[in-house]
Formats: C-alpha cells, structure tokens, sequence
C-alpha cells in the first residue's frame, strides 16, 4: 500500500465575541429554568414527608451557627477546674504574645522588642507583663 500524505486542510476558527457571550447567557439562562422546572416537579409529585429531610438540611445550613465551647463536668471548687482556668488563662497569653511577636508595628518599638527578646530568653511574669504593656 502506497503512502499518502494526509490531505487535511487547517480549519479556520473565527470566534465572535457577541455570538460566545450570547451563548453563555442563553445557556446559564437555560440551566436556571431547567433547576427551577425540576425543584417545582419535584414539590408538585413528591409526597411532603420525603421533602421533609431536605427542607431540614436547608433550614439548617441557612441558620448562622454558635460556637460552643465545652463546659467540663467537674465541680467548680475541685483542683481539676482550677487546674482548666489556669490553663485557659495560659492559652489566651499566649495567643496575646504570639500576636504581639507577629505584629509589624512592634518591629519599630523598642521597648516592645526589648522586652519580646527578654521574654523569649528569660520567660518570667514580669517580661510578659511588659510585653503586654509596651506592645500592642
């Protein structure tokens, strides 16, 4: 069998900016009537107690939800519940240092990287008093 080149020519591709925008439009236009068509069938056909669970979901998703924070069941005056206020306590000075380290107006303060170096070298409750202090 003899070879022979293959006589494809180039397809010349002229895109129309009006003509793709349209297209689209029509298109989203399309699959919107389409969802709107299927939930109004869907309501009209299906008996309420199968929508139910959906509408819950939905219900539920719409409505902002509270943050929580856990309560520990241990009595008020135990060593355990001193134990989580002090810890607590611990975290959120912390948090308040960590902030105070990664603040750029800090860079240009002195005595805040005076005492941000001092309580990184020498942690002590005077340090991080200042820290809280000088720093914002």
């Amino acid at each position: 069998m003899p070879y022979r080149p293959n006589p494809r020519r180039p397809l010349p591709i002229r895109l129309n900016a009006m003509q793709l925008t349209a297209s689209i439009a029509v298109g989203l236009w399309l699959g919107f009537i389409a969802i709107a068509l299927t939930c109004w069938l869907a309501s009209r056909f299906l008996p309420s107690e199968q929508l139910a669970p959906v509408a819950q979901v939905v219900q539920r998703l719409t409505q902002p939800t509270a943050v929580v924070q856990p309560v520990p069941d241990i009595p008020p005056q135990s060593p355990l519940f001193e134990q989580y206020k002090e810890n607590l306590r611990k975290n959120e000075q912390q948090q308040t240092l960590d902030q105070a380290r990664t603040n750029n107006r800090n860079l240009s303060n002195p005595k805040c990287q005076f005492w941000l170096q001092q309580d990184q070298t020498a942690p002590s409750e005077k340090s991080r008093a200042n820290v809280l202090q000088f720093c914002d």
